[in-house]
């Protein structure tokens, strides 16, 4: 049954492709690549970074972290994306997904339900509304996600209805979801789920957003509720000087038979300052308290409680392309790294990566 899904789905939005040959104007063809080279100074002799790390998580080794070919037809009526995707991403973020939907980055359709408003119906795959980082890192202000994007969704499968006012200063959208960051739903799961996005833009140097998400983890026999909200500003203060300050809270049962519940606390600040046309620094602060092991099990008495800091150097030559430095320092309350065979509190790591789009 699953693959007959699989086929409809692609034979619609290759439909709405091909028709849009017909008119190349609104025909797009675009692509990414970022290849990266991560050193740890714990040197994990499996050359994985930690548990919780979902993008860059190769130590010790040039590899390709994310690369897609992508389709994007738009008009005034209908819109849809595809695109397919390889690299270490993929193998960790999707590790959970069948076959070849490892393999999906994009795949969605939408059709305009107003004449007079920007009111619009998408289904399919498309990136998450939750965080203000997402899995293209040369849109993100710091090279490496921080412990709070790698542990949020990067994508998500579903419907939305979305709604955006005449002067672009407010976006709207209800999503009906598969779950937290899954394709397919997960077996024994017959729950729905699905979320909220508020974003407001007063102007072009200010955005405030609200995003959350309801659902239920786990098969219907065990499953949990879950509620996470994110909050985030992105502020332009200066043509060369921006900052992007969020926190997210979450909530879920202790178990099905158990309604208290467990939280996680994550707040987050990057500074980003344009040094000259073709350089930038940047530099990132954040905490991730889950001492419940709601998102991020550990086992040890205090459970996740972790501070980061990174600093981030910019080489941008081409507009299309950057080359880019990364220091990061992962603290942790209590030993969670490994270190020659020992538990450690901390993890150093240096990235470096090549990122063009075309």
């Amino acid at each position: 049954m699953n693959k007959f899904k699989i086929l409809f789905a692609t034979i619609f939005i290759m439909s709405a492709l091909t028709t849009s040959a017909q008119d190349n104007k609104n025909l797009t063809i675009s692509g990414y690549a970022e290849v990266y080279y991560s050193y740890s100074f714990n040197n994990p002799p499996d050359h994985n970074m930690p548990p919780f790390v979902y993008a860059y998580n190769r130590h010790n080794e040039v590899n390709l972290n994310l690369g897609f070919i992508k389709a994007n037809y738009n008009n005034d009526n209908v819109r849809a994306n595809l695109a397919l995707m390889a690299g270490t991403y993929t193998n960790t973020n999707l590790a959970a997904e069948p076959g070849v939907l490892k393999n999906i980055f994009e795949a969605n359709a939408g059709i305009r339900l107003s004449k007079k408003a920007d009111l619009w119906l998408d289904a399919g795959v498309f990136a998450s509304h939750i965080g203000f980082e997402s899995a293209v890192g040369k849109d993100c202000w710091v090279l490496t996600r921080g412990i709070l994007s790698d542990n949020t969704p990067y994508f998500e499968t579903g419907a939305k209805v979305s709604y955006t006012t005449d002067n672009g200063k407010f976006i709207a959208s209800a999503l009906y979801l598969n779950g937290w960051q899954r394709i397919q739903r997960q077996d024994g799961n017959n729950k729905p789920a699905g979320g909220l996005q508020l974003t407001w833009k007063p102007s072009e140097d200010v955005t405030f957003n609200y995003s959350n998400y309801l659902g239920t983890e786990g098969a219907d026999s065990v499953g949990v509720r879950r509620f996470y909200n994110n909050f985030y500003t992105v502020l332009q203060l200066a043509p060369k000087f921006g900052i992007t300050a969020g926190i997210d809270y979450g909530t879920q049962q202790k178990s099905k038979t158990d309604k208290r519940t467990n939280h996680i606390i994550s707040p987050v600040f990057i500074a980003r300052y344009m040094l000259a046309t073709q350089w930038a620094i940047a530099g990132r602060i954040e905490y991730y308290r889950d001492p419940n092991g709601m998102i991020i099990s550990t086992g040890t008495p205090n459970g996740f409680k972790t501070t980061g800091y990174s600093v981030n150097l910019d080489y941008i030559p081409f507009p299309n392309a950057v080359i880019r430095l990364e220091g990061k320092v992962l603290n942790s309350k209590d030993p969670i790294f490994i270190k020659d065979n020992e538990a450690v509190a901390a993890n150093k790591v240096i990235t470096t990566s090549i990122a063009v789009s075309f």
